[in-house]
């Protein structure tokens, strides 16, 4: 960290496009909270406070009209005297990453949009996001990590051909034909065996989590 050496928590949170079912700060707050929570009798006991962590949870959302960056964070207003309290401020700390479609120019207030819009493109081939990684991040492209990044496009290619022949209507829903449903069922539960959150599996295959956990179950 800028201030020397310390342990954090981290969580980061993927989605395909911004909800609409419900605010996303909200959802980023409960998640920070939570985190800042359940640290007590885990990493702290009693009233030992000043051993809490800080916290990230950083949320990349998909799909948005422009690329950007917010930090969300606690500050102190001043409102009747100027009293100073001893605290830790940066212990609660939001990130919101929004990605575009478009791949962002090679310039660097846009370094971090571009490696992950090229990482989670559904345009780019293989071959061409190994290229920037090695060549514009100096990123060692060791052999896990080509193989890592070839199973990633080559899941996600697998899930749009299986789960969205029939265009993005296609979900879990009453009245579809078997074969629909079976299909729907093969790819979450691949997902599910390749350890992608019910979430992110619920994202991708556009039905909810409660039904998620049906298939799986």
């Amino acid at each position: 960290m800028k201030d020397g050496l310390s342990q954090i928590i981290i969580n980061i949170e993927a989605q395909k496009e911004e909800p609409s079912e419900y605010k996303i700060l909200n959802r980023t707050i409960f998640y920070a909270c939570r985190m800042i929570s359940s640290q007590k009798e885990r990493d702290f006991v009693n009233s030992e406070y000043n051993n809490m962590k800080r916290v990230y949870s950083i949320w990349i959302c998909m799909n948005m009209k422009e690329h950007s960056l917010s930090h969300i964070h606690l500050e102190e207003e001043q409102i009747i005297g100027s009293h100073k309290w001893k605290g830790d401020l940066d212990l609660l700390n939001i990130i919101i990453i929004g990605i575009a479609k478009s791949l962002p120019e090679k310039e660097e207030k846009y370094e971090l949009h571009r490696l992950l819009s090229a990482l989670l493109s559904s345009d780019l081939e293989v071959e061409d996001k190994l290229d920037i990684m090695e060549k514009e991040y100096d990123i060692p492209l060791e052999n896990d990590i080509r193989k890592d990044v070839k199973e990633m496009c080559n899941l996600s290619q697998g899930i749009r051909e299986e789960a969205f022949e029939e265009g993005q209507e296609y979900g879990y829903r009453e009245g579809q034909e078997k074969g629909e449903k079976q299909k729907l069922v093969r790819v979450v539960t691949k997902m599910h065996e390749a350890k992608f959150p019910l979430e992110q599996i619920a994202a991708i295959a556009e039905i909810s989590v409660e039904n998620v956990k049906e298939i799986i179950d």
